[in-house]
């Protein structure tokens, strides 16, 4: 049974911002690739802080639930099992979500590429955090 109130509230806080921190650095290193993927230029975009708070938000909505999942589905909470459900979750849900996704959009390949493989740093990161803190 998953107890909403056993979830160690600093390490989804801490598993948040080192995935924001991550995701600031993966699109830092990668902007060039990211912007020629998406099609737009810089200017183009014109997007403001917005999407910033959207990553803090749905990243601490993921880290909750792996800090959920993780005991729910192997019983404790460990570094190797917040990576084994994060890569799960990842292959499961989030790969095939935005391959789908983007197949309907006509994204370029690339760019799912660039965008699924952030999102299985996040959520690795973020199941590494977790576990640590067990």
């Amino acid at each position: 049974m998953i107890s909403h109130f056993a979830v160690n509230w600093l390490a989804v806080i801490l598993a948040t911002l080192a995935a924001f921190a991550f995701g600031a650095v993966w699109y830092m290193g990668l902007s060039k690739q990211w912007l020629a993927a998406v099609g737009k230029t810089r200017e183009q975009l014109n997007v403001g802080y917005t999407p910033f708070i959207w990553s803090v938000l749905v990243e601490l909505v993921m880290a909750y639930f792996i800090a959920t999942l993780t005991p729910a589905i192997l019983g404790e909470i460990t570094v190797a099992n917040g990576l084994i459900v994060a890569a799960h979750l990842w292959f499961g849900f989030v790969l095939t979500s935005m391959i789908m996704n983007h197949r309907y959009e006509g994204m370029k390949w690339s760019l799912t590429l660039i965008n699924s493989l952030h999102l299985l740093g996040v959520l690795l990161i973020q199941g590494a955090v977790i576990g640590v803190f067990g």
